[in-house]
């Protein structure tokens, strides 16, 4: 795990390919893929990791796509960084094939049009294309469904659930859309693991007070004209981060302890672990006590 100082607060999930701003910097922690630590990579080095092994899925495709270029090329450009043994006929094919996999009809006629000639569900499909064209062993998706409407983010979901299952790559998404293509979920907050479980156990029986909130604040269809559950409080200045549980000013359930110490890791159910101070045996005898 790690902890980014980034003074414009771009997101941690993008020092996983290393391509934070000039003003930002790791000042703590590792990055450990594959059994090697990401933040001591020198530039080149992340170069050959970047789009090869971890690719990363862009929110808005009208900004990450070219618009002066047909979007075949631009799938190509990642094969010709990253797969230089490709002939020119090689990466065509290979650039048709994943416009093709990832659900745009007519791929070889798609091949030669510019960005803007193709609907908002497309560029989306185009932009995952680039992404899935070495076959990286980690997919970050970065809100890929925010600028599209409801029926094509329903889309798009469905087609990374069918692409994870079949090119078996692990995906990085946010918790809105974890319960319907995840096995496993991992929680972070503050820089730190908080929980860990099979999706279906976060969901059902979530154990850290964080995990709990984020699921109260999930806006529910069924439940019409009631206020949205938000967290209280703000987030830690990762500039000073907490010594304690990264959550323990927001927490409801906060005692001293938490405040001065990380806790370890509780088990929770099988497979199911969470690092909370209410979850350890000390706590648990003391609120028996009090019953």
């Amino acid at each position: 795990l790690f902890i980014v100082h980034v003074p414009e607060r771009k997101e941690k999930k993008h020092m996983l390919q290393g391509i934070l701003p000039k003003n930002g910097k790791v000042v703590e922690g590792s990055v450990m893929f594959q059994g090697n630590d990401l933040t001591k990579y020198s530039e080149r080095q992340m170069q050959q990791v970047r789009g090869s092994e971890i690719a990363m899925i862009f929110q808005d495709p009208m900004t990450s796509l070219n618009p002066t270029m047909k979007v075949g090329k631009q799938i190509e450009e990642m094969l010709k960084e990253h797969r230089k043994e490709m002939s020119k006929a090689d990466r065509k094919a290979r650039a048709i094939e994943l416009l093709s996999l990832v659900g745009i009809s007519n791929p070889e006629a798609r091949y030669d049009q510019y960005p803007h000639q193709l609907s908002g569900g497309m560029r989306q499909r185009v932009v995952i294309a680039i992404a899935l064209a070495c076959d990286p062993k980690v997919l970050i998706a970065d809100e890929p469904t925010t600028a599209l409407d409801v029926t094509i983010q329903a889309q798009i979901l469905d087609l990374m659930r069918d692409l994870q299952k079949k090119i078996k790559t692990s995906i990085i998404h946010n918790l809105g859309v974890v319960a319907n293509i995840a096995d496993r979920v991992a929680v972070m907050y503050g820089g730190k693991l908080v929980e860990t479980g099979d999706v279906e156990d976060i969901f059902h029986n979530p154990c850290h007070e964080y995990t709990k909130g984020l699921l109260r604040s999930i806006p529910k269809a069924h439940e019409k004209g009631g206020e949205l559950q938000a967290i209280p409080g703000t987030p830690p200045d990762l500039m000073e981060p907490p010594v304690g549980c990264p959550f323990a000013a927001r927490c409801k359930e906060t005692m001293i302890v938490c405040q001065k110490y990380m806790p370890d890791y509780t088990d929770c159910g099988k497979n199911h672990k969470s690092a909370c101070w209410m979850l350890d045996e000390m706590a648990q005898e003391v609120n028996s006590d009090e019953k």
